[in-house]
């Protein structure tokens, strides 16, 4: 009966039968089919005599083979897959439904997966067999592998799911001879696991990373990138606030992203590793007027850093390998890769190594860990090293402003000089956000001149300033902050760049507010840079944009002089609504700003400062502010609330706690009311306030870091947050500053209770 399936198999093939078949049965019978029937099948179904190889390499791999014929068919084998492996990468990089492989498919239906796993697997599985296999050998295997994975849609999550392949193959990267395969088909294999493997299963960790030359571990940085980072639900209603909050009850226990950054920072030295990775200096060459061009070239059939890895591996090894050297033009091809390997190739190798290890340091920044990650990359002085190599190597002079503007995803498909960049952004605003040691990005002379501002306003030094080690501050003449306003004036007005530049300064005045921190950008020209952007340059991207507010909020809250440069700058009624305009076109994007213009006139009190700034004169006007109240209450509800827009309900409710500061609660609640009535929809506006209040305990009031940072940048007690909103949601309809007492009863909706599951 088996006998008749294999025949079946063979000439059903290509005539229309059904191409999912189970691959376990076609592992047992396939190697058993009559070489004849497969040679006639052959002929027909065009299948390369994949079929007829791999009986063979069956056949050559038994316990007692010595494998040299097994070696031979497989290269055979190996070279009829790697050119549609190559066309993959080099051709747009096709995914595989969009291209179709016969070659590797053919390959992967008769057991060729199946086969090579148990081949590789087989000193594991006993101890029979004598010789064991060469390591170019288990090389061939895994590169045959990786181009199933690539070309046929399926085999990769096949492997992903036996966990017990995966695992030894973080054995074979103990083999520099066969670490690059291995850590290619691993990156590979993990980037579709449904269930992230956990670091403290690999059998001797510590001594396999410590194992490592540097070489090595930036690469395994790219593996445990997809360890230690949070999987990508991949659907935006999973992102709201209250998706998370319910998932937040459900998994109570640290997820396995964050059990795997725990295991990461037990290993001995792999942080002071990784910073003298991410700050290591590298030569470069001069009077290459074209480095820009080139890199592009290369970078086209370059399909990650592995592949790279494989090309420098090459060019070292020809060079081992020649006694002699020519340098006659007629026999340039017989020269060493290593001398005809352009420069700009090595930089761009040292430039993907440090986008790995950046991206390790960034998200190991983000965890639960942070301040102990915090306190060895102050020790290792990642920040001075990265300072040393800012104009050499992260800003290199010659690199020109025009890019391809990419978006704010950290994924994105760009060249590595990109990435590199964003990925050097993104660990400073990291590094900086509510964090005292934000003054390492300082050099010596910068603190001082933080002290001398603090000392002619006649107001204290920031503690976190005063417990700066200066022996772990930023070296040479400018910091790194500075260094960044540098070549932040420099970008066009729509580069992605800007995004990402904005959000590290302002990550750097978040938190408490500091006088001296603001007025050191305010003398560097930031505030009329960032006025030049958002009124004269044109821009038009509203993540630039919106960058640009929440850090212009954050330069000028409670800095008059701040609002005087402003009123300078804007010196025109026409700039004036320009700007008004900018900031009305999406309040979700400016209402930080808002936010920070509310909070500041409130603390000026005074009538002369209103006539020294229009944009305070404009805010003071209790209808423009009752504007805004209106629309922040009316663009965002329960099931729509993230990260992203939260903002506005939390600046909603800082203008009626402003206003229950002077007793004008009341009057402001009767206006959303009349408001209500005037668009001829009763109810609908304080009834969604009145649910977004709701979520806001439910949310705020089980999160000690969201509190802390409500109450730093407004400089209001958080206790008086909570009692105004208790005071809102009160239940009697008598009460003046309760919601419920402005809905008439017919339209009320507060039975409904939006925060059940």
């Amino acid at each position: 009966q088996r006998s008749s399936n294999c025949t079946h198999l063979v000439w059903g093939i290509g005539a229309g039968s059904d191409i999912l078949l189970a691959r376990a049965s076609t592992f047992i019978f396939c190697f058993q089919l009559p070489e004849a029937l497969l040679q006639e099948r052959d002929k027909r179904a065009k299948w390369h005599g994949i079929p007829v190889l791999l009986q063979e390499l069956y056949e050559s791999s038994h316990l007692n083979s010595d494998f040299t014929r097994t070696h031979t068919v497989l290269k055979e084998l190996s070279s009829l897959l790697s050119m549609e492996a190559m066309s993959f990468v080099t051709e747009d990089r096709k995914t595989a439904q969009e291209s179709t492989f016969p070659n590797t498919y053919t390959f992967d239906l008769f057991g060729g997966v199946d086969l090579l796993v148990e081949l590789l697997m087989r000193p594991t599985l006993t101890t029979l067999q004598k010789p064991k296999m060469n390591d170019d050998l288990v090389k061939d295997c895994l590169s045959v592998l990786y181009n199933c994975c690539i070309c046929t849609e399926g085999v990769t999550k096949i492997l992903a799911s036996r966990d017990d392949f995966v695992l030894f193959l973080f054995t074979l990267m103990t083999n520099k001879k066969t670490f690059l395969q291995t850590a290619t088909l691993i990156e590979d294999i993990l980037g579709v696991k449904k269930e992230m493997i956990q670091l403290e299963w690999i059998p001797n960790l510590s001594g396999l990373v410590q194992s490592f030359d540097q070489q090595q571990l930036a690469n395994f940085c790219r593996i445990l990138s997809v360890t230690i980072s949070e999987p990508d639900v991949g659907n935006d209603d999973k992102h709201t606030l209250l998706a998370k909050n319910a998932q937040q009850k459900r998994n109570t226990s640290p997820s396995r992203a964050e059990v795997n950054q725990v295991t990461l920072l037990n290993i001995p030295g792999f942080i002071e590793r990784l910073c003298k990775l991410a700050t290591r200096k590298v030569s470069e060459a001069t009077g290459t007027s074209n480095f820009l061009q080139e890199l592009e070239e290369w970078y086209t059939w370059l399909d990650n850093t592995l592949v790279l890895d494989a090309l420098m591996q090459i060019a070292t090894d020809e060079a081992e390998h020649s006694s002699t050297e020519s340098s006659d033009e007629s026999t340039l091809a017989t020269i060493p890769l290593r001398h005809r390997l352009p420069q700009s190739m090595k930089i761009v190798h040292e430039i993907m190594y440090k986008v790995e290890v950046l991206y390790v340091l960034c998200v190991l920044l983000m965890g639960r860990q942070r301040n102990q990650v915090h306190k060895m990359l102050a020790e290792f002085r990642l920040i001075p090293g990265l300072n040393n190599l800012f104009d050499k190597l992260i800003w290199r002079k010659y690199t020109t402003s025009n890019h391809v503007v990419h978006g704010q995803n950290e994924n994105c498909d760009c060249s590595p000089e990109i990435s590199f960049k964003i990925q050097f952004l993104r660990l400073l605003q990291s590094f900086s956000d509510h964090h005292e040691n934000k003054y390492l990005l300082l050099n010596a002379q910068e603190l001082n001149e933080l002290s001398a501002i603090s000392l002619k306003a006649n107001i204290p030094e920031v503690e976190a300033l005063v417990n700066t080690d200066r022996s772990l501050v930023c070296d040479g003449k400018k910091g790194l902050l500075t260094r960044l306003l540098t070549i932040m004036k420099r970008e066009p007005p729509d580069s992605s760049f800007r995004f990402w530049q904005a959000r590290a300064v302002e990550s750097f005045l978040r938190g408490a507010t500091s006088y001296a921190d603001q007025m050191f950008l305010l003398k560097r020209g930031l505030l009329e840079h960032i006025l030049f952007c958002i009124i004269d340059s044109g821009c038009k991207s509203r993540d630039v944009l919106q960058s640009y507010f929440d850090l212009l909020g954050e330069l000028m809250k409670f800095n008059i002089d701040a609002f005087k440069r402003f009123n300078k700058y804007v010196n025109t009624e026409e700039k004036f609504q320009v700007f008004l305009t900018q900031i009305n076109s999406s309040l979700v994007d400016s209402n930080m700003l808002v936010r920070c213009i509310v909070l500041s006139l409130d603390r000026f009190e005074m009538v002369e400062v209103l006539s020294e700034c229009c944009l305070l004169s404009y805010m003071a006007r209790v209808e423009n502010r009752l504007s805004f109240l209106f629309r922040l209450v009316n663009i965002i509800n329960v099931q729509t609330l993230t990260q992203e827009n939260v903002s506005c309900l939390n600046t909603s409710l800082v203008i009626l706690m402003l206003a229950r500061r002077r007793g004008k609660l009341p009057f402001y609640l009767n206006a959303l009311r009349e408001k209500e009535y005037a668009e001829k929809y009763p109810g609908c506006l304080l009834n969604n306030f009145h649910n977004l209040l709701r979520f806001w305990q439910h949310h705020y009031l089980n999160k000690d870091k969201d509190s802390t940072c409500l109450e730093n940048s407004s400089c209001i007690p958080f206790s008086f947050w909570k009692e105004t909103v208790s005071v809102l949601l009160g239940e009697d309809r008598t009460s003046p500053c309760a919601i419920i007492g402005y809905i008439d009863e017919p339209y009320m909706e507060l039975d409904r209770d939006l925060l059940e599951d």
